[in-house]
């Protein structure tokens, strides 16, 4: 399994960035992908999470209401629109996947990763 990001970057305080993970490789249909991001002296937090099964998604307190998850499993893509972006949510975001359900992933997490994109967000 591939994994690779795209649309990191940096961007004031209250802007927005969209980021598209394509997986490539998959030798199964369901699954659950989606974003995890650490930053610097902060342990890896997972930012949101969608599954391909049932479209059920995860938010992290600290993005919901401002983070908007979506998939294209056609095409194995997934999108995460970040809107109102504050300092907080500067990190490296990595694209991550596993076989089956949200469930699946809260026990076990995530078996593949991509290389992640820097977001930067300045006040």
């Amino acid at each position: 399994v591939q994994l690779v990001e795209s649309g990191g970057g940096s961007v004031q305080a209250g802007g927005s960035l969209r980021l598209t993970c394509s997986a490539s490789g998959l030798t199964f249909n369901e699954y659950t992908i989606g974003w995890l991001r650490q930053s610097p002296g902060k342990e890896r937090e997972g930012v949101s999470v969608i599954s391909s099964l049932d479209r059920a998604t995860y938010y992290a307190d600290s993005v919901r209401g401002r983070f908007t998850i979506s998939g294209d499993f056609d095409k194995d893509t997934v999108y995460l629109q970040m809107n109102n972006l504050s300092p907080d949510d500067t990190a490296i975001y990595y694209c991550a996947l596993t076989t089956g359900t949200l469930i699946d992933y809260v026990r076990y997490g995530m078996s593949s990763w991509g290389k992640g994109t820097q977001v930067t967000v300045s006040s």
